[in-house]
C-alpha cells in the first residue's frame, strides 16, 4: 500500500468534531465507532438514525417538528422530515453576539468586518426594504454581483422572507445571464454598479439595463455603488442599496416553511445547452452542510474560513452556510494573482484564516511561479487546505506539503452544483494519501459501478449514490413532470443516482476522480478519464495546461491531446515523445495520444472548470452553444483551426 504524505496526530484527532461526534454517538446507539470506517458504514445502513444526529448535531431551529424523518423507500421522491417548519436564513443567524461573522476583501474596496449582530441588524433592514418592495414567498431575487458583504446580507433577507436566491457573477456575459435568469422570472434584481479585476475597473449597468429590457419580470433593481461610475447609464425602476435599507427594522419575521421549501436555484453549466435550473431546498441545505463544514471539515467558532469562489459557483452557497457554525467567514473578491500571487497567502497571514479553500490550477500557478509561502508568510493559524473544480495532481500534493505546510491537511473535495455539497471530500481522523480523496460523505452510499450496474473496488466506474439524501434537488425549476430531473440522473440505473463523474474507490476507502464521464475516452473500446492523462502531463515543467478529448477517426476514436506550454518552451518532435513516454510509463500504451498539439489557451468555465465537450465540439465542426458560459471563449477559435487539418494528422 501506498505511504501516506500526511497524518494527523493523536491530539489532533481526539479533539476533532467528528471524533467528539463519535463517542456520542457510540452512548446514544448503543455501539461501538471505533474508527470512521466503522462510522461511515453505519452511517449508510441506518440513514434516518444518521440524519437526525445531524438534526439533533445541528440544532435546528424549528416552529413545527418532523412526523417523520423520511418517507418513501424509492430515491427518486423520498420526503424528508415532514411536517417540519423552519426557516433558512433563521438557522445561518442563530449566533447574534460582538464574534466577527464576516471579513470582507475586494479589489474595488479596503477590507470591512462585521458581527454577528451587525449582520442581523443589516438583514432586518435588508428584510423590510424588500417587503417593501412587494417581494414575498416564492418570489425569485437574482444577483448579479461580486463576492462582497452585501450579496450575503441580500441573500440572508430573501430567505428570511421565504423568496428564492439566484446569483451569477458579473464576468458572465450577457447571454449566459439571460439564458439562466430569464428562465426563473425574478421580481428583484440585485448588483454592483461594477466590479474591479485584476486592477482593472468594469462597468456592469450597460449590460443591467439590458438584462431588465428582456426580463419583463424584473420590477426592480437594486444598486449597490462598488465602484466610481465613468459611464452613465440610466436605469428605470431602480433605487440604490442605501436606499432600500434605509428603515429602523431590528427584528426579523423568520417565515416558517417546509423542510424542503425553495431557498437556492442553482445552474448547471449550461456548456451543451440551455442550463438546467436547478431547486435546492432549505433543510437539506442546512443539514449537509453543517455535517461537511463541522464534521469532516472540523470548523469552530474560533476558526476563519474562506473559500476563493465567486457569486456564480456552488461554493459560494457553502461558504455562506459557514454562518450556521458561528465561525468568520473571509470574503475575497477579485484576482487571486493581483497584484502578485502572493495576496492570498498574505490574507491567510494578516486575518489568521484556519481553512483555505482554492483550487488545482492555482496550486499548480503557485507552482510554476516557484513561491514558496511557507518562506514568506506566517502560516501558522492554517489547518486545512481545501480544494476542488478538478482533481489535484501528485504535484499538487508535493508542492502543498514541501512548499506550503508540512502539517495541513489538504482536503480535495468533489460533488457538486447538482447536490450543492459533496460525495467525497475530507476527513480529520484520516490520513491523506496522494492524488486521492480521503473518504466517502457521511450518509452518502457511493459507489463505482460497471456498465452492468455492479460495484467497483479499485476499478475505474460510473459514481453513483445508491441511497436517499437529503440535499438532492427539490426539483428542476418549469419541470413539472420531473422529466428533466430524471433524465439528468435517473436515466443510466433504475432508481440510483448517477453523477457523471468516473472515479475508482481504492482499498483503504479513498477515492481518485478520473474526469466526467460524458468527457470519457474510448478508445478501441476502452474507457479512459481524463484526469489520468492530465496528471502525468501537467506535472511536467514544460507543460501549463492542457486539454485531452477524443476525436471519431477510423471507426473508432483517437486521443487527442493539446498542450499549452510555458514561454520558454516550443512544441519539438522529442517533447511530443517526451510527453507520450511519461504518460506511457505513469499509465498504459492506451492512454498515449495519437495527436500532439500546441495551444495558446485551454477553455474553462466561468466556476473554472476545463470544457472537454466544447473543444470536442469544435474539432468536429460542431456548434458550441452558449459560450458565455465559459471565462475564455475566443480560446475555441485556435481549435477551430486546428481541425481543419487534424484528419491529416498521423
Amino acid at each position: 500500500m501506498t505511504k501516506p504524505i500526511w497524518t494527523p496526530s493523536q491530539n489532533r484527532m481526539i479533539e476533532s468534531n467528528l471524533y467528539q461526534y463519535m463517542q456520542r454517538m457510540s452512548r446514544r446507539f448503543q455501539k461501538q465507532f471505533s474508527n470512521y470506517d466503522a462510522l461511515y458504514q453505519w452511517s449508510i445502513d441506518s440513514i434516518d438514525d444518521f440524519w437526525e444526529s445531524i438534526w439533533d448535531e445541528a440544532g435546528i431551529i424549528s416552529s413545527e417538528k418532523y412526523v417523520s424523518i423520511r418517507h418513501g423507500n424509492n430515491m427518486f421522491g423520498t420526503k424528508w422530515f415532514e411536517s417540519a417548519q423552519l426557516n433558512f436564513a433563521e438557522n445561518l443567524l442563530k449566533y447574534t453576539d460582538s464574534h466577527t461573522a464576516i471579513i470582507s476583501k475586494s479589489e474595488s474596496r479596503t477590507t470591512s468586518t462585521i458581527t454577528y449582530s451587525e449582520l442581523h441588524e443589516q438583514v432586518a433592514r435588508c428584510a423590510k426594504g424588500l417587503k417593501t418592495l412587494g417581494v414575498t414567498k416564492n418570489d425569485r431575487v437574482a444577483a448579479f454581483i461580486p463576492n462582497i458583504v452585501e450579496a450575503v446580507i441580500a441573500m440572508l433577507a430573501v430567505t428570511s422572507i421565504g423568496a428564492i436566491w439566484s446569483s451569477c457573477s458579473p464576468d458572465f456575459g450577457l447571454q449566459g445571464v439571460l439564458d439562466r435568469f430569464s428562465q426563473i422570472q425574478p421580481k428583484v434584481l440585485l448588483t454592483a454598479n461594477g466590479y474591479t479585476y485584476n486592477g482593472k475597473t468594469f462597468d456592469s449597468l450597460e449590460r443591467v439595463a439590458t438584462i431588465k429590457e428582456r426580463i419583463p419580470s424584473i420590477k426592480t433593481v437594486i444598486i449597490i455603488p462598488l465602484i466610481e461610475q465613468t459611464i452613465s447609464t440610466s436605469i428605470s425602476g431602480s433605487t440604490d442599496w442605501d436606499q432600500l435599507l434605509h428603515n429602523q427594522a431590528t427584528t426579523i419575521d423568520f417565515e416558517q416553511l417546509p423542510f424542503d421549501h425553495p431557498v437556492y436555484i442553482m445552474y448547471s453549466s449550461g456548456t451543451t445547452g440551455i442550463p438546467k435550473c436547478i431547486v435546492h431546498g432549505a433543510g437539506g441545505t442546512l443539514l449537509q452542510h453543517y455535517k461537511e463544514h463541522v464534521l469532516h471539515t472540523d470548523i469552530n467558532r474560533s476558526d476563519v474560513v474562506t473559500y476563493f469562489t465567486t457569486c456564480g459557483w456552488m461554493m459560494w452557497n457553502w461558504l455562506i452556510s459557514v454562518l450556521q457554525t458561528g465561525a468568520t467567514m473571509y470574503l475575497f473578491d477579485g484576482s487571486p494573482s493581483y497584484p502578485n500571487i502572493n495576496i492570498l497567502w498574505n490574507a491567510i497571514e494578516t486575518n489568521r484564516i484556519t481553512h483555505f479553500g482554492t483550487s488545482p490550477k492555482f496550486l499548480s500557478s503557485c507552482e510554476n511561479t516557484s513561491i514558496k509561502p511557507y518562506e514568506e508568510v506566517d502560516l501558522s493559524s492554517l489547518k486545512t487546505i481545501l480544494s476542488t473544480g478538478a482533481p489535484l495532481t501528485d504535484n499538487n500534493f508535493d508542492y502543498v506539503y514541501n512548499n506550503i505546510k508540512q502539517d495541513v491537511q489538504l482536503s480535495s473535495i468533489s460533488g457538486g452544483t447538482d447536490i450543492l455539497s459533496c460525495f467525497m471530500l475530507g476527513c480529520p481522523l484520516l490520513p491523506v494519501y496522494k492524488g486521492e480523496i480521503q473518504c466517502r460523505g457521511l450518509g452518502m452510499k457511493v459507489e463505482a459501478y460497471d456498465p452492468q450496474g455492479q460495484p467497483l473496488l479499485e476499478q475505474v466506474g460510473e459514481l453513483v449514490c445508491t441511497a436517499p439524501f437529503p440535499s438532492m434537488p427539490v426539483s428542476f425549476y418549469n419541470d413539472p413532470d420531473n422529466l428533466k430531473y430524471k433524465s439528468a440522473y435517473f436515466d443510466l440505473y433504475q432508481d440510483i443516482w448517477a453523477h457523471g463523474d468516473f472515479i475508482k474507490i481504492t482499498k483503504h476507502g479513498g477515492i481518485v476522480v478520473s474526469g466526467r464521464s460524458d468527457a470519457t475516452l474510448n478508445p478501441g473500446g476502452v474507457r479512459i478519464g481524463t484526469a489520468e492523462i492530465y496528471a502525468p502531463v501537467e506535472e511536467m515543467e514544460e507543460i501549463n495546461d492542457s486539454i485531452v478529448v477524443a476525436q471519431r477517426y477510423n471507426n473508432d476514436v483517437r486521443i487527442l491531446l493539446f498542450v499549452q506550454l510555458h514561454e520558454q518552451y516550443i512544441l519539438t518532435d522529442e517533447l511530443r515523445q517526451k510527453i507520450k513516454a511519461r504518460i506511457r510509463q505513469r499509465q498504459t500504451p492506451r492512454h498515449v495520444p495519437a495527436v500532439i498539439l500546441a495551444v495558446n489557451s485551454i477553455p474553462y468555465t466561468i466556476s473554472g472548470k476545463k470544457v472537454e465537450i466544447a473543444v470536442t465540439r469544435t474539432i468536429h465542426g460542431e456548434t458550441v452553444p452558449n459560450k458565455d458560459a465559459l471565462m475564455n471563449p475566443e480560446s475555441l477559435q485556435q481549435y477551430e483551426k486546428l481541425a481543419i487539418g487534424l484528419t491529416d494528422q498521423k
